[in-house]
C-alpha cells in the first residue's frame, strides 16, 4: 500500500518512533547490565554457601549462576545489535531530511567510481561533490555502489529502463522495507574484497574431499576420547598417554598445516557474511510483484532449491567455529582430540558443492536491490517527478517544465524543449549568466536519469535510448602538457568520430572552441554545426556567437533557435533564465565591463 503522507513527514514521524525505540532498547539493556551484576554476586554466594558441601553441590551452584549470567549475555547482545539496527535507522531517517533540504555534500561522493576521459561524467557533475551519485545513491555494499556507477555511466536498454522504472515504483510505496535493508547493509557493508575471496574459493579445487576423510572425523574423536577414558581410569600409565596424544597432535597439526591456506582466504569475514545473509533475507521475505524484482527471487536458491540467506547462515556457522583458531588454547585441544580444522574444512566442501554455481547470484541480487531501493528512494521523496516514456525510434527528446533535479525546487526555474528527428542543432544564444550552462546541463542529468530508470526533474519527459556525449567543462592539463583548447579538440574528435560512425549519440555543447581567437572559434563551430547536419546528428549547442544563429536561414528545417535574455534597469540586470524561442538580443557583457570600471565608449 502505497504511503499517504509526504516524505517529510514520514520521516519526522519515523525519526519519532525510532527514537522511543532506542530509550526502550536502552533500559532495557540497563536492567539487564545491573541483573548480570546480580548474577555473579548470587553465584559467588551460592559457591560459597556450598563449600564444605558435597562436589556435586559446588559444582550444581557454579553451573547454575554461570548458565543464568550467560543467558542475560546473550540477551544483552542481541539488544545491542537491535539498538545499532534502531541508531542505523534514525540516521537514514535524519540523512533523507537532509537530502529532502538539499544538504547533501557529507555523502559519499562516487569520485573514485569516475572513468576518466568519460563521455559526459565530467561535464554533467555524476560523481564528486555536490553530484548526482551523492543525491541518488542509497547504496552500503561496494557491489551496489560499482553498479550504480555502472548504470549512470552507461545508457541501459528500453527493456532495462522499464524493467527498473516498474520495480521503482513498488519500492517506492515501502519505505520501511528500503530502510530496513539500507540498516542492514550499514552494519558491516559487504566488500568486493569478501566477495572475490569467497570466490576464489569457491573456485579451487577441494582438499581432503576423498570419502575415507569423512570417515576419518567420524572415527578419530572415539579413538582419542576413548584414550582419555583408559588414562583416567588408569589403563594407560601417563608416559604412554603422553606420547599417545603427543602422536594426535603431530597427525592434527600436519593436518592443519594443509588447511591453513583456506583459512586465511575465510577468516574474519564474518561480519560481512552476517550482513549478506541478512539482507538477502530481507529480499526472500518480501512479496515482490514486478517482473525483475521477483526475477532477483528466484535467482537466491540454489541447485536443491535451498534459500541463499539459510545457506549462507550455514557458511556463517562454520566459519564462526573455523575462528577458534583465534583462540590458541582451544584451538590445540580441539584440535587434537576431534580433527577440528578437518571437520569444518568437510563442512566447508559440502557447502561448496551445494553452492559454488548459485553464489555469484547471490552478490548480483543484493547489488541489483539496493540499485533498485536508490532510485525508488528518489522517486519518493520527489512525487512531483515523473517517469519518462521511453520512444522507438531515433530521436526524441521532448520535456516539459524541465529543471535540474540537484537545484532547490524553491531556486529552479523550469523549461519546455523538444528536439525530433535526425540532422537537427538546436542553437542556444544568450546573455553572461542567464543559464545556458544550466539549462544544459539539465537536459544532461535528466537524460541520465532516465536511461537509467530513474524518474525525472520534469512534468513530462520522453527520450530515444541514447548515448549522451558532450563537452561543456573543459580544463588544461599540466602533467600532460595540454591546453584547454588541445584538451576540447581531443573531446570534440571522439565526438565526431561517433558521428561520423553513425553512434546513436546525443551532443551537448558549451561555447565550442572557446580557447582559440573570435574568428576561429566562428568557422570552426560553424563548420562543425554543418557537419552534424550532413551526419543526421543530433545536438544542443550553447554559445554567446549570435551569428550562429544565422544558420537557421540556411537550414531552417535542421536548426532551431532559443536563448535567454536579460532584462536591464538601472544598470541592474534581472534574469529570468526561461528558455525562450529565437535569437537574444539582449547581451549584458558591456553593462558587466562597465561595473567593474572598464571605460567603453558608446
Amino acid at each position: 500500500m502505497k504511503e499517504q503522507l509526504g516524505p517529510q513527514q514520514v520521516y519526522t514521524n519515523n525519526i519519532g518512533a525510532y527514537s522511543k525505540q532506542a530509550a526502550a532498547i536502552k533500559a532495557k539493556r540497563s536492567v539487564i547490565g545491573w541483573l548480570r551484576l546480580a548474577l555473579a554476586i548470587i553465584t559467588i554466594l551460592m559457591v560459597k554457601v556450598a563449600w564444605g558441601s558435597e562436589l556435586w553441590m559446588i559444582l550444581l551452584a557454579a553451573i547454575a549462576g554461570i548458565c543464568f549470567f550467560l543467558y542475560a549475555v546473550s540477551v544483552d547482545t542481541d539488544l545491542k545489535e537491535k539498538l545499532q539496527n534502531v541508531e542505523n535507522l534514525l540516521t537514514i531517517n535524519r540523512d533523507e531530511i537532509n537530502l529532502l533540504n538539499n544538504n547533501f555534500s557529507e555523502r559519499e561522493d562516487g569520485k573514485k567510481l569516475e572513468t576518466p576521459n568519460h563521455p559526459y561524467a565530467q561535464d554533467m557533475d555524476v560523481f564528486g561533490p555536490s553530484s548526482l551519485y551523492q543525491y541518488i545513491s542509497r547504496c552500503t555494499a561496494e557491489q551496489s555502489t560499482q553498479l550504480l556507477a555502472d548504470k549512470l555511466l552507461k545508457p541501459s536498454t528500453k527493456e532495462e529502463i522499464l524493467a527498473a522504472q516498474e520495480a521503482s515504483k513498488e519500492l517506492a510505496g515501502n519505505t520501511l522495507w528500503r530502510q530496513q535493508m539500507l540498516a542492514f547493509g550499514m552494519a558491516n557493508p559487504v566488500t568486493l574484497y569478501t566477495e572475490n575471496r569467497i570466490k576464489n574459493w569457491l573456485t579451487r579445487p577441494a582438499i581432503f574431499n576423498a570419502p575415507g576423510w569423512l570417515w576419518l572425523a567420524r572415527i578419530y574423536p572415539a579413538i582419542t576420547i576413548g584414550c582419555l577414558l583408559l588414562y583416567l581410569n588408569n589403563n594407560i600409565t601417563t608416559p604412554l598417554f603422553y606420547t599417545i596424544v603427543f602422536v594426535f597432535f603431530v597427525f592434527a597439526f600436519s593436518l592443519s598445516k594443509r588447511i591453513n591456506d583456506t583459512w586465511l582466504l575465510l577468516s574474519k569475514i564474518v561480519p560481512e557474511v552476517d550482513t549478506f545473509s541478512s539482507q538477502l533475507k530481507h529480499i526472500e521475505e518480501e512479496p515482490f510483484n514486478s517482473v525483475f524484482l521477483t526475477g532477483i527471487k528466484k535467482n537466491l536458491q540454489n541447485a536443491e532449491q535451498l534459500t541463499a540467506s539459510a545457506e549462507i547462515q550455514q557458511l556463517k556457522a562454520v566459519l564462526n567455529r573455523f575462528d577458534v583458531r583465534l583462540n590458541i588454547f582451544a584451538f590445540y585441544f580441539l584440535n587434537t582430540f576431534l580433527l577440528w580444522d578437518l571437520r569444518q574444512l568437510l563442512l566447508l566442501n559440502r557447502w561448496k558443492a551445494k553452492n559454488s554455481t548459485a553464489a555469484a547470484h547471490w552478490f548480483a541480487a543484493i547489488a541489483q536491490t539496493e540499485v533498485a531501493a536508490s532510485i525508488a528512494t528518489l522517486a519518493f521523496n520527489q512525487p512531483t517527478w515523473c517517469y519518462p516514456a521511453i520512444a522507438d525510434e531515433h530521436f526524441t527528446f521532448s520535456a516539459t517544465q524541465l529543471g535540474h533535479p540537484l537545484i532547490a525546487a524553491g531556486k529552479r526555474v523550469d523549461s519546455s524543449f523538444t528536439l525530433q528527428g535526425t540532422g537537427k542543432v538546436s542553437i542556444i544564444t544568450g546573455s553572461n549568466m542567464g543559464g545556458k550552462s544550466t539549462f544544459l546541463r539539465s537536459v544532461g542529468v535528466n537524460s541520465i536519469m532516465a536511461l537509467m530508470g530513474a524518474p525525472v526533474c520534469a512534468e513530462s519527459f520522453t527520450i530515444s535510448p541514447v548515448l549522451i556525449m558532450s563537452s561543456m567543462r573543459i580544463a588544461d592539463n599540466l602533467a600532460e602538457s595540454t591546453s584547454t583548447f588541445y584538451a576540447e579538440l581531443k573531446k570534440l574528435k571522439s565526438i565526431i568520430e561517433a558521428v561520423n560512425s553513425k553512434q546513436k549519440i546525443f551532443i551537448l555543447l558549451d561555447e565550442i572552441l572557446r580557447g582559440t581567437n573570435s574568428l576561429d572559434r566562428h568557422t570552426g563551430s560553424k563548420a562543425l554545426i554543418q557537419q552534424f547536419i550532413q551526419h543526421g546528428a543530433v545536438a544542443v549547442t550553447a554559445t554567446h556567437d549570435v551569428e550562429l544563429a544565422k544558420l537557421e536561414t540556411d537550414y531552417p528545417d535542421a536548426v532551431s533557435n532559443y536563448h535567454f535574455d536579460v532584462q536591464v534597469a538601472n544598470d541592474e540586470l534581472y534574469f529570468d533564465y526561461k528558455l525562450k524561442p529565437g535569437i537574444c538580443t539582449s547581451l549584458n557583457a558591456s553593462i558587466l565591463m562597465r561595473k567593474i570600471g572598464i571605460e567603453l565608449k558608446e
